[in-house]
């Protein structure tokens, strides 16, 4: 059994022309996705978040609605920046976000890039100190937040005031139990997936992969979930342990799909990124039985607790929701989903 999802920037198009014309537009019809992944039976309903760009950058109101418009689907993120979160703040949020959908937040964090805006965090309020990287401060921040959903003391009371206990640091409020379980940190390099297994967050692969070897991208994404899965074993932690992949899949059985997605390029795709080689998986198309089979073939999405599938949201609710639907019938043969 495997849980299957969406993962979608949430691109809007400038055009009065587009499906969605207006970031406005897709807010709202993320929203409507996630109605849709409900039906056709996906477990999840994730959104990528970047700022100064014509996409998604506002995760908890957003997620929020989306759990309030369904009952059993989980709303995550792949991934929030943490360049540009203040972590209490962020844990508030996500507590009253994980309240109203009374658990079934999935939160996947990490240090986003390439970027829009060359000075962002700096708009934002964030700069580093001397010395330090971008790399480092996340990490901070991540744990900081991770710290505060837990429920630890995170600020000192007033000397004399209501609290009943002086001597005791204030958590933040709500607290949502369970949360800090569903923290994942999304890796680009088996050395980033070890440190997320060393410290107990769940593993959300990127979908490039910064250390290419000549070896086909499921391949090395396979032995990365395969080494983390190790590493957390032996760290004796309890708050992580699961994995995630994402992949772009089109089953193709109409015309629109065939016009759409027939005659995509099976192979990787290999280009540099952050001055490191950077090799990204194919878009697997075809008939419903060739795309079963692509699955199979797989070792990355084999090993994996979730896979996610990367929906063009450009192309409009309706015709996502047909892509979800025809996916979500090739898991149940599968024997992914009842």
């Amino acid at each position: 059994m495997k849980k299957i999802g969406f993962l979608t920037f949430g691109h809007s198009g400038g055009s009065t022309n587009s499906p969605v014309p207006t970031g406005a537009d897709a807010v709202r019809q993320m929203m409507d996705l996630a109605v849709a992944a409900e039906e056709s039976g996906f477990d999840g309903a994730w959104m990528r978040v970047h700022h100064f760009g014509n996409s998604l950058s506002s995760p908890f109101p957003l997620l929020a609605a989306m759990a309030a418009k369904t009952t059993t689907l989980e709303v995550g993120t792949g991934v929030i920046d943490m360049r540009y979160e203040n972590p209490l703040y962020m844990a508030e949020m996500a507590g009253a976000t994980d309240a109203i959908s009374k658990g079934r937040l999935q939160l996947g964090v990490s240090r986003v890039s390439p970027e829009s805006a060359r000075d962002g965090q700096h708009q934002f309020g964030y700069d580093l100190e001397p010395g330090d990287t971008w790399a480092n401060e996340t990490r901070r921040r991540t744990e900081r937040f991770r710290q505060a959903i837990s429920g630890a003391g995170m600020a000192h009371p007033v000397p004399g005031g209501h609290h009943h206990k002086q001597d005791e640091l204030l958590p933040i409020n709500p607290v949502s139990p369970g949360l800090e379980n569903r923290i994942w940190w999304g890796a680009a390099t088996i050395g980033s997936g070890l440190w997320t297994a060393s410290v107990g967050m769940n593993l959300l692969s990127s979908t490039l992969l910064l250390e290419d070897d000549g070896r086909p991208f499921h391949v090395l994404q396979a032995d990365q979930l395969r080494q983390y899965r190790a590493a957390y074993k032996e760290s004796g932690l309890t708050t992580g342990g699961m994995t995630a992949v994402t992949r772009s899949a089109f089953p193709i059985t109409t015309d629109k799909d065939e016009l759409y997605f027939g005659r995509r390029e099976r192979g990787d795709s290999v280009g540099v990124l952050d001055g490191s080689v950077a090799r990204s998986g194919p878009t697997y198309s075809g008939s419903p039985e060739e795309v079963a089979q692509q699955f199979m073939d797989d070792e990355a999405i084999t090993e994996a607790d979730d896979v996610l599938f990367a929906l063009p949201n450009q192309l409009g609710v309706d015709y996502n929701a047909h892509i979800m639907t025809e996916i979500a019938n090739i898991a149940r043969e599968l024997g992914w989903k009842k």
